[in-house]
């Protein structure tokens, strides 16, 4: 079953700014890959999965409140 970004990133309970920091990012570029306005990169894709623990087939890259 898929989650969000934004969720996999709650479900663990980081905020954006522990979690942009922990992948080496800014927080707005994290902001931007939850809202779907931008795409990590494969490097940034891997280092999601091991903070997250979750696989990238099981992330849905779109934000948490669409539609």
């Amino acid at each position: 079953m898929g989650m969000t970004l934004e969720a996999a990133r709650i479900n663990k309970r980081f905020t954006q700014v522990e979690a942009a920091k922990a992948l080496g990012i800014t927080a707005d570029t994290l902001g931007r890959y939850e809202s779907g306005k931008s795409y990590p990169r494969v490097t940034t894709i891997k280092k999601i999965e091991a903070l997250y623990e979750i696989e990238y087939k099981d992330i849905i890259f779109l934000p948490l409140n669409c539609g």
